[in-house]
């Protein structure tokens, strides 16, 4: 019993861990296709204990940098995107291969995985509110600025 529990407890970490990397991914993905300059930041604003920072933190953040042009429409689906993170295991509930309590251990890790397809609020007042913040971008000075953590940039590297 406790082996088991073990596996399902490290399978639904894994799950959430791969979860909220491809979360993160489908906002840069579709922000990148549409053509929006952005940042992805890992492990942002860290400081004080360790467990603090797995708790109250994210763990991973997409920074969009839209100037007053973008579309609208890129902004509000970059922010819904994750829902499609969720096509993979209905599709193969769908044809037979739902997960069950018989087998807890892949169980788990489509829980954790589907936890991370629901949209966080941040995304959701991005998807409501994306018209309100192009009209606060305003002409962009240095189009990728400075961020603690930030790993990626969607912005070519100038000589």
């Amino acid at each position: 019993m406790v082996p088991e529990l073990t596996l399902v407890t490290a399978s639904l970490a894994l799950g959430v861990s791969a979860g909220l990397l491809a979360h993160e991914g489908t906002h840069a993905a579709v922000l990148h296709l549409s053509g929006i300059p952005y940042t992805v930041s890992i492990f942002p604003r860290r400081d004080g204990h360790p467990i603090r920072w797995l708790a109250r933190t994210p763990w991973a953040v997409v920074h969009p940098d839209p100037g007053p042009d973008s579309p609208t429409w890129a902004l509000q689906l970059g922010a819904l995107a994750p829902l499609t993170l969720s096509i993979a295991p209905f599709a193969l509930a769908t044809v037979g291969h739902a997960p069950s309590l018989a087998h807890p251990i892949p169980t788990a890790f489509v829980l954790g995985w589907l936890a991370c397809a629901i949209p966080s609020p941040q995304d959701f007042s991005v998807a409501f509110h994306a018209r309100r913040a192009l009209d606060a971008a305003g002409p962009v000075d240095d189009p990728s600025p400075e961020r603690d953590g930030v790993v990626a940039s969607s912005e070519p590297v100038s000589d």
